[in-house]
């Protein structure tokens, strides 16, 4: 399967198994979504189950609160990440503080799916990747997964969680293998991220990183599309290196993070977003924390530029392998 194949299979698996889940968002019912990722699903089960909204972030998750609170399990897809800012005050205000204000008493497991990242010539406002907001939001788990097999994991394993969770799917990597940019083909890396998948129920653990290569001269820490990007740039440059998928932004798997840099004594941190304020900035910072006695070389990170993402530099605001693997190149000290 590929991510969208995926992604359909985990709701379909979970629609089936549980009664109480219902699917809605902008075009996701008759439409099966923009990316497909909910095609088929209405037709399967129903218009009751699976059906679409009005143009409005705020009320979709409004909606999908108080359906939460009084016993369902509402996975809603808001479009892009880039429209998620019109709901961001019911869930900061609402859901994620609906436990912690009623002492325990309600709660809502409500599942947000968004697109986002860059990537597919999306311009300024299609291509944001607003993770660090939430992870900041005490209350909210924050999910990107970067592989087939991983989205329909978490995905399962978020909707039958009683936490909200924010659930980002980087839309690079949607539909299968490709490429980086055509016009720059010495700097090109071919991943794929298509790969076997279950039909059935499975979970992948909340709160659990994956070390999807081990290394001992340094650690790359990267999460979504970058996960790819940092294998590219690891095999361009010959070194030795361990990758780190985060796969969950809120909890951090620390452990896994400081056992690995605790070993190879370098760190490299890789992620789309701008680099201000980002996430890579938390993730330094708990790796000076952890292993400062262990480090040989500053913390480096790869990321954005602070601007919005822009459309016609698309590739050089990308953090492609080139970048990260001059900052491989400079922490090895070569």
């Amino acid at each position: 399967m590929n991510m969208v194949q995926a992604l359909n299979s985990a709701m379909d698996v979970m629609l089936e198994r549980d009664p109480n889940v219902v699917v809605f968002g902008e075009d996701v019912g008759y439409f099966g979504g923009v990316f497909r990722c909910t095609e088929g699903l209405q037709k399967k089960y129903g218009e009751h189950r699976v059906f679409d909204t009005p143009i409005a972030e705020g009320g979709i998750v409004a909606t999908a609160i108080g359906m939460g609170a009084n016993g369902l399990r509402p996975v809603v897809e808001i479009q892009f990440a880039d429209y998620i800012y019109p709901a961001f005050d019911q869930i900061v205000s609402e859901l994620a503080r609906l436990r912690y204000r009623s002492g325990g008493q309600y709660w809502s497991p409500i599942t947000i799916r968004s697109p986002c990242g860059g990537g597919i010539r999306g311009g300024q406002t299609h291509s944001q990747s607003p993770e660090a907001i939430f992870a900041h939001v005490c209350g909210l788990k924050t999910v990107m997964p970067s592989t087939p097999f991983d989205a329909k994991g978490l995905l399962i394993a978020a909707i039958e969680a009683d936490d909200p969770i924010i659930f980002l799917e980087p839309k690079r990597l949607y539909n299968g293998p490709f490429e980086g940019d055509p016009k720059q083909p010495a700097v090109g890396w071919n991943t794929h991220p298509a790969g076997e998948v279950p039909d059935g129920h499975y979970t992948i653990p909340i709160g659990k990183a994956n070390t999807v290569r081990t290394g001992s001269d340094l650690t790359i820490l990267a999460y979504g599309t970058m996960v790819h990007v940092a294998g590219a740039a690891a095999q361009q440059t010959g070194v030795n290196a361990e990758i780190i998928d985060i796969r969950t932004i809120a909890p951090l798997d620390v452990d896994t993070i400081a056992a690995s840099v605790c070993r190879t004594g370098r760190c490299v941190i890789v992620h789309e977003a701008t680099r201000f304020g980002g996430y890579g900035g938390e993730l330094s910072a708990i790796v000076q924390e952890e292993c400062f006695w262990n480090l040989e070389a500053p913390i480096l990170r790869v990321c954005g530029w602070d601007t919005p993402y822009p459309h016609a530099q698309e590739w050089d605001y990308f953090p492609g392998p080139q970048r990260v693997a001059k900052a491989i190149r400079q922490v090895m000290g070569c």
